[in-house]
């Protein structure tokens, strides 16, 4: 048995400060409208959570259930960080895949608070996101910085280099009437845009951000009962954690120095990920055709292209200013404009990939259009060890 997306929705990302479930209900209602099927057609509807908005959004599933109006689906919610919407729907994909429902509806959505996004619940001393705060003053921003300035110790890379991301991903962004910003940039006003956290500048960084995204899944023997367009299979999701010794951030572990007493896994984290989601498709880094990966800054874009295989480790920057990354070059990254133009709402991520890839893969991206395109690939990591990938063939 094979699961298909059926239906993409999203509701435009921005700061529109109103409730987040009116943001993923506009988005699950699109993604209905988009696979061809009524609400009540769902059997199972699972949410992706939501911290920072009360308890609807603990409960996200029951929440747009409820919001789209009672019709006795079955439903769950979750929450993983950046990863929950890729944990959503590998909830909803294994139910298909179990054979106990043939349609599903995915919802994540976010309205999130100005400035960067702070540990919730708190003063909480045995919670490590507070701990990173509060002891070692490495907010989001900082240790974006660690990562770019390990980069840039590492292959040489420059403030230029991660400049060259913020213009590729504009131009993408700017070609997407989902995107919150829609106007490219050059090199120059990206190197001239405020110091945030050395090297890197404002607009290296991305945003938080209001906004949602829907998916419907479907078993593929339904899509052809209900004689419907010809399916994006959803080819694998890996969901993997950490093999020990190796450490979340990648970066020197606070807390142990087990580093030190065991030797290291094949890969590192952020490459494992992707590299299972390749082997449960059937397929390798050499076959994508576009790739949406997790540039929560310019420099991480650069790793990620090097963890999920599209080149050697220290060859991101040449692939980058080669034009092979950009719309209209060999492997395109971020074609959507990435987290660069639309930001962070967290429970949307990953769905929004997914949204992106789908759109590609059926030819229906616009001036955005990755010619031919037959595989995409989305990835990110949320806290604490959540892996997340998704592979859609045609």
């Amino acid at each position: 048995m094979s699961v298909v997306v059926l239906g993409v929705g999203m509701h435009p990302w921005g700061k529109w400060g109103r409730p987040f479930l009116e943001y993923g209900v506009a988005a699950a209602r699109a993604a209905l409208r988009d696979a061809g099927v009524a609400w009540t057609d769902v059997e199972f509807v699972v949410g992706a959570d939501t911290i920072r908005n009360g308890y609807p959004g603990f409960v996200a599933g029951a929440s747009y259930a409820q919001a789209l109006g009672w019709s006795g689906a079955r439903i769950a919610s979750c929450y993983a960080a950046c990863a929950s919407g890729a944990q959503a729907v590998d909830i909803a994909r294994t139910r298909i895949l179990a054979g106990l429902c043939d349609v599903a509806l995915v919802v994540g959505a976010d309205s999130t608070p100005k400035g960067f996004f702070k540990p919730v619940g708190g003063d909480r001393p045995d919670d490590p996101d507070w701990l990173r705060f509060r002891l070692l003053g490495a907010t989001n921003p900082a240790y974006f910085a660690l990562y770019a300035r390990r980069r840039m110790a590492v292959h040489g890379s420059t403030p230029a280099d991660f400049a060259a991301v913020k213009v590729k991903n504009s131009r993408a962004g700017s070609l997407n009437p989902m995107a919150r910003y829609r106007k490219p940039v050059t090199a120059e006003e990206v190197l001239a845009s405020p110091l945030v956290a050395d090297p890197l500048r404002l607009m290296d960084i991305c945003a938080t951000s209001d906004g949602g995204a829907a998916v419907i899944l479907a078993s593929e023997s339904y899509a052809r009962r209900r004689g419907l367009r010809a399916p994006v299979r959803l080819a694998a999701v890996s969901t993997v954690t950490p093999t020990f010794p190796s450490t979340i951030l990648e970066l020197p572990n606070f807390a142990t120095d087990s580093c030190a007493a065991a030797p290291a896994p094949d890969r590192p984290f952020r490459a494992a990920i992707a590299h299972a989601a390749y082997e449960e498709a059937g397929v390798g880094p050499e076959d994508v055709s576009l790739a949406e990966v997790y540039d929560l800054s310019t420099a991480l874009e650069l790793d990620w292209m090097e963890d999920v295989g599209l080149c050697p480790p220290g060859e991101a920057a040449k692939l980058l200013h080669d034009g092979e990354t950009g719309l209209g070059g060999r492997i395109p990254v971020n074609p959507s404009g990435g987290l660069a133009s639309f930001g962070e709402a967290i429970p949307a991520q990953a769905i929004a990939q997914l949204c992106e890839l789908t759109v590609q893969l059926r030819g229906e991206a616009g001036d955005r259009q990755v010619p031919a395109a037959r595989v995409g690939l989305a990835a990110n990591q949320g806290l604490f060890g959540h892996g997340s990938a998704l592979i859609v063939t045609t």
